[in-house]
């Protein structure tokens, strides 16, 4: 059994190191970090673990004008839209210099008080009478955020299990689906399908302050995180202060959720289970029923101690060898195959019918060239599915496309065999038209070489 354990852990990727190391090693290892905040001798303070493994006088490095300016830029990158203030991106750079001394100012005077985030309600993907609220700070409160995350993220990281792969540097969805894909193909074909019910709602305040507090001693640094988790919300009008959880749609939510589940991540490992999470969202692949049963006997003991609830409706223990399968990260594998799930292939669908209308006035040219964006990007992320998707996928746009021909031709409803013949499907191919099976097909090739 031990060495069962053993082989299982050197499968597993590796966390960051923890091991000191010298000169330039150190930038290289942490290049993704603020160098405005993360000098030399931080790094190497981090490396090498400072006393009693918790960091003070933070809060001098949040409120840096270097790392503030940083935290705008990285804001700007990832656009969004004005909070309950109604200031934009744009309006804010306007003014920025004189907007970030403000915000250094009111930190540095523990004066800052962040506003309230305005809930902005979205469609479920393929549940359009279904909505899931986001939670959108004001700029000047996003910018606070990610200079908050420049600070923190490294001293988390650095401890971070490896079997963690959402919103972490280096690290994405592939990574999580690799390591799937790996474990299955090894014979861990029992998979424990785990959902945690309204995760990002329902995290309780004081026991993530405590798991922030395990590493930062910062008494201003906690204070401040403290005071964007009870951040009033207002939606349309209403207002209120949440006592539990923390937006998403903040820039903090996905560290904070991440340090809150650190803990999960470490007692998988330790007990020897495979999992593998993104954010909120893991699995875990063993080798047996009981194996898995165990695992989930072992999950739902610890959300129940942190406060935390798994779905009653969407965990289980599935057997991916055979029919019903499990999803993941937009994928669902069954049966040693995997293709999109119905979710996304929904969100597809709906992505395709808003830009191939058949009363859209634009060239077929044009609405190809827009179709192609969605298509290349989705291919993509979908590319390792299994060959009849890209068929599918393929038929139902052109089938799209020759219902705005069919319309524009003064012809009722849908496409049928005749509109095959009319414009065939080299019709498309010599108008530029992206093709997900010659794109399938050209990609087995390439890894075959």
């Amino acid at each position: 059994m031990e060495a069962v354990k053993d082989r299982q852990r050197e499968d597993r990727p590796q966390a960051v190191p923890t091991g000191a190391i010298r000169g330039g090693e150190v930038r290289a290892r942490w290049a993704w970090t603020e160098p405005s905040v993360w000098t030399e001798r931080m790094l190497t303070a981090l490396e090498e673990g400072v006393r009693g493994g918790k960091w003070y006088s933070l809060m001098d490095k949040v409120y840096t004008l270097p790392n503030l300016r940083a935290a705008f830029r990285q804001v700007k990158a990832n656009k969004g839209a004005a909070g309950v203030d109604h200031q934009t991106i744009a309006m804010v750079e306007r003014h920025l210099e004189a907007t970030l001394e403000g915000l250094a100012a009111q930190l540095q005077a523990e004066t800052y008080q962040p506003q309230a985030v305005r809930r902005h309600w979205i469609p479920k993907p393929s549940k359009p009478h279904e909505q899931r609220p986001l939670g959108i700070p004001t700029v000047r409160d996003r910018v606070v955020q990610a200079a908050l995350c420049n600070v923190l993220e490294p001293i988390f990281e650095r401890d971070f299990a490896a079997e963690s792969y959402g919103f972490r540097p280096g690290r994405g969805c592939k990574d999580a689906l690799r390591r799937v894909d790996k474990l299955l193909k090894s014979g861990y074909h029992y998979v424990v399908d785990a959902d945690l019910k309204s995760y990002f709602d329902t995290m309780p305040h004081e026991r993530l302050l405590e798991r922030v507090r395990t590493k930062v001693s910062d008494g201003k640094v906690c204070a401040l995180i403290e005071a964007f988790l009870k951040q009033g919300v207002l939606d349309e009008g209403r207002h209120w202060v949440p006592e539990e959880g923390t937006p998403q749609g903040g820039v903090l939510s996905p560290m904070l959720s991440n340090i809150y589940l650190d803990p999960l991540d470490q007692l998988m490992a330790a007990e020897g289970f495979e999992m593998v999470r993104y954010a909120d969202d893991f699995v875990i692949l063993c080798r047996s029923e009981a194996e898995a049963q165990s695992a989930l006997q072992r999950v739902q003991e610890w959300t129940t101690e942190v406060g935390l609830k798994l779905h009653p409706d969407k965990t289980h223990v599935v057997d991916a060898r055979r029919t019903g399968g499990f999803d993941f990260l937009g994928y669902h594998f069954e049966r040693g195959k995997r293709w999109p799930r119905k979710k996304s292939w929904a969100k597809l669908k709906d992505t395709l019918r808003g830009k191939t209308r058949r009363t859209e006035g634009r060239s077929l040219p044009v609405i190809i060239d827009d179709v192609n964006r969605t298509l290349v990007g989705w291919f993509e992320y979908f590319k390792h599915s299994y060959r009849i998707t890209f068929e599918r996928v393929d038929g139902w746009t052109r089938m799209r496309l020759r219902n705005i021909l069919r319309a524009r031709s003064h012809r009722k409803g849908r496409s049928n065999q005749r509109d095959h013949q009319r414009w065939p499907n080299a019709f498309f191919t010599t108008h530029g038209l992206y093709s997900l099976t010659a794109a399938h097909a050209l990609a087995r090739q390439s890894s075959r070489r």
